[in-house]
């Protein structure tokens, strides 16, 4: 139905008892998608980033080859990925028929609000002064501040009573905390929060941080929130090429993986408590990650130490650029550069979330979710 031929009916008689809001729904096809399809946001840093920072003036960008070079386009679109990202993959799961823009994307208008909208942005963390080596990326507080400012684009497109029931009903997820450590606290020796904090001290601050954000994060409608701890931190290619303790792992940033992640998911236990629902979702990606790094082979890769793509010891060092070692086979590896999971990689941890028991995701998976919300 053509927008003019609408305006031609609201200003008849005929439909003068039709919502002016009704009848820029049925302009934009967006009625459907408001009652059947759940909306999807993501924030967080760039394991989930899907192209917000190809707009900021960032060195922490993944918009040129061989990024993408399994994506459907074959195109480098800002993930960090040789293909789909984790938020592509749940979107599938949940039934999306796109993926959500990034918020930034000058293609981000009309009936894609509907969908949702992806805040994140490559190299931000939980505190602000993390990631300051990439100057001009969207810190967390700022995140927030565009989800405030998309549910107002939403409200004037399809009203404020509609704008607040599509974001209650909306799965949220939230990927950030890994870089408060690599890319702040152990990012040189001697740093300034290394200085003002020992370990244990600096984890209960990032937590008790984090707790902050994920209440605002209510505040601002979200009622389903999936929130993945961080994954083996010191078992990532440039950690090994790094950081590696004998040959192995970092020892610090598995430590502070250790210590991070369980007082991650008891903070999430005790607000869901405070609210009385179960808002907060826990995903254990350190468990996820840490079943192909400690046994690759079992699910098909050859390794779990050596990137696809990088160069230097384990491929780990620098950028992945197209001067980079590029593996022929990205199937093979759990790591696409030096820090994020192959496309495989992301299917299986994707899948533990899904489907994933209680020791993976707690209190439930995403598919209980699922069947949970459908009745209500």
């Amino acid at each position: 139905m053509h927008i003019q031929t609408l305006l031609l009916m609201a200003s008849s008689s005929k439909f003068s008892d039709v919502p002016m809001v009704l009848l820029f729904l049925l302009a934009f096809g967006s009625i459907a998608p408001l009652a059947d399809a759940r909306a999807f946001f993501i924030f967080g840093d760039s394991l989930v980033d899907s192209g917000n920072n190809n707009y900021l003036a960032t060195t922490a960008r993944a918009d040129s080859p061989p990024y993408g070079v399994d994506y459907p386009s074959r195109r480098a679109t800002g993930r960090f990925s040789n293909g789909l990202n984790i938020p592509d993959l749940i979107g599938q799961k949940i039934g999306l028929s796109e993926s959500p823009l990034p918020y930034l994307s000058p293609d981000f208008n009309g009936k894609k609000l509907l969908i949702g909208a992806n805040f994140a942005s490559a190299g931000v963390g939980v505190l602000n002064d993390t990631g300051v080596q990439f100057a001009n990326i969207l810190r967390m507080y700022r995140q927030l501040e565009l989800f405030q400012e998309y549910q107002r684009r939403l409200s004037a497109q399809v009203g404020s009573k509609q704008a607040r029931k599509l974001v209650n009903q909306a799965l949220v997820l939230i990927t950030v905390g890994g870089n408060d450590f690599v890319n702040n606290y152990y990012l040189v020796p001697y740093s300034a929060r290394s200085r003002q904090y020992r370990l244990p001290d600096y984890v209960k601050f990032v937590i008790s941080e984090y707790q902050r954000l994920l209440m605002s994060l209510y505040k601002l409608g979200a009622r389903r929130v999936l929130v993945t701890g961080t994954g083996p931190m010191g078992c990532v290619p440039a950690e090994l090429a790094m950081r590696g303790t004998n040959g192995g792992c970092s020892e610090d940033l598995q430590r502070a993986a250790s210590l991070y992640n369980p007082q991650l998911v008891q903070m999430l236990n005790g607000l869901n408590k405070q609210i009385g629902k179960d808002v907060f979702i826990s995903a254990n990606t350190q468990r996820m990650h840490g079943d192909f790094v400690s046994d690759p082979r079992a699910f098909g890769f050859v390794t779990s130490q050596i990137a696809c793509c990088g160069q230097g010891p384990y491929n780990g060092l620098g950028l992945c650029t197209q001067l980079s070692n590029l593996c022929p086979n990205r199937a093979l590896y759990a790591f696409w550069d030096p820090f994020h999971p192959s496309e495989k990689a992301n299917r299986l941890i994707v899948e533990q979330i899904m489907t994933g028991s209680n020791e993976y995701m707690h209190p439930m998976n995403l598919s209980t979710i699922m069947a949970m919300d459908s009745r209500t």
